[in-house]
């Protein structure tokens, strides 16, 4: 599976940005597909993720009730919407694919991954 992260740029706060990670490959019914980020001197942190049916999203708290994550079966694309961005918002955000885990929230949990958008939220 290969995934490209697409969308980052600049944006003030209040404001929005909506990402797309294209995705190639074999991808069965059941993966899972999630966002990551990571803010300079930080680990990377999760962010959303959404089972590849559909059926299922988990976000982290910080972000709950502002980004949507979603997903277009036939166009295999990855979408994150990002509504009233925050400073604390800023980082690299990083596209990933993987399989075997109910409640995937963990890097380990993925196995394939996509480069990252940077998304930068100013004041």
């Amino acid at each position: 599976v290969q995934l490209q992260a697409s969308g980052g740029g600049l944006v003030q706060t209040g404001g929005s940005l909506s990402l797309s990670c294209a995705v190639s490959g074999r991808i069965e019914i059941y993966y899972y597909m999630g966002w990551f980020r990571q803010a300079p001197g930080k680990e990377r942190e999760f962010v959303a993720w959404i089972s590849w049916r559909g059926d299922t999203t988990e976000y982290v708290d910080a972000v709950k009730n502002r980004f949507t994550i979603s997903r277009d079966i036939d166009k295999n694309i990855l979408y994150l919407q990002m509504n009233d961005l925050k400073s604390e918002d800023t980082g690299v955000y990083s596209c990933a694919s993987g399989r075997g885990r109910r409640e995937p929230r963990r890097t380990s949990d993925y196995d394939w991954w996509g480069q990252g958008t940077q998304v930068t939220v100013s004041s």
